[in-house]
């Protein structure tokens, strides 16, 4: 089970502003109000609303801006959320594959944002279907090393809860699963007395693609361009990073 990330090798990691950080809370907020609307304020019924408010807890989201989220999403507050999610597909620096997926209360607003957003970037907009087809939905629970949980631990831990994979990511583990797994995985992590900084779903490439440093650049570019727009939740994609690209980046950023 233990092997080389099937996405992103290197995650791009970047300072960490005011203004970033307020977008983030923004985002994960907006997480939470759905997964309320979808399946209530019961904690207890709605496992994606668990993994929404553990991902916001760990992101250091006030409770109380976590409470009045499940509260609007469930109607609890008197406001009603109706946000839609739509994906779209295309293409950044040498034909590296990106999906944006959005979370939007106005879908004319996020398709033009996102169409001028990639053009001005160095990119180019897909048909559905062109790119979606080399990325398969996944359940990831990201564990971190921290309080020196190993391999093995994470290991012995999910092998019957249905992961397929434990991904060694630097600071922090990766467990790969069918997304129909995924709470059954992090139940797991749970039982064993492990914690775990996320659970989601997430598409994850078939096919990678090894960009150099200058392709990477441009890629990133256009990838934190697209983090600004409110309306952006996720971007996937499938570059992949060495470990010498990756530490000509580093290098730049010192």
């Amino acid at each position: 089970m233990s092997g080389h990330s099937k996405w992103a090798t290197t995650k791009h990691q970047k300072a960490v502003t005011d203004s970033r950080r307020a977008k983030a809370f923004a985002k994960l907020i907006k997480n939470i109000e759905v997964a309320a609307r979808m399946g209530g304020a019961d904690l207890s019924g709605n496992p994606t609303l668990v993994d929404a408010i553990q991902k916001a807890k760990k992101t250091s989201v006030p409770n109380e801006n976590i409470d009045r989220a499940v509260k609007r999403g469930a109607g609890l507050a008197g406001v009603v959320v109706d946000y839609t999610t739509i994906m779209y597909e295309g293409y950044a620096a040498n034909g590296v594959a990106i999906m944006i997926e959005c979370l939007t209360d106005n879908k004319n607003r996020a398709a033009a944002e996102v169409r001028t957003t990639v053009s001005r970037n160095g990119g180019n907009m897909a048909d559905p279907g062109s790119v979606a087809y080399n990325f398969h939905r996944k359940g990831i629970v990201v564990v971190s090393k921290a309080n020196g949980v190993t391999e093995d631990d994470v290991l012995g831990a999910v092998l019957d809860a249905g992961a397929e994979e434990v991904v060694d990511e630097g600071e922090t583990f990766e467990v790969f699963s069918e997304v129909q797994d995924l709470v059954a995985t992090r139940t797991a992590l749970q039982a064993a007395g492990i914690d775990y900084n996320s659970a989601d779903i997430a598409f994850v490439p078939q096919l990678t693609i090894d960009v150099d440093a200058e392709t990477a650049r441009k890629v990133f570019k256009l990838i934190d361009a697209l983090e600004e727009l409110d309306d952006v939740q996720n971007i996937y994609s499938n570059y992949a990073v060495s470990a010498a690209v990756s530490a000509e980046l580093e290098a730049e950023n010192e």
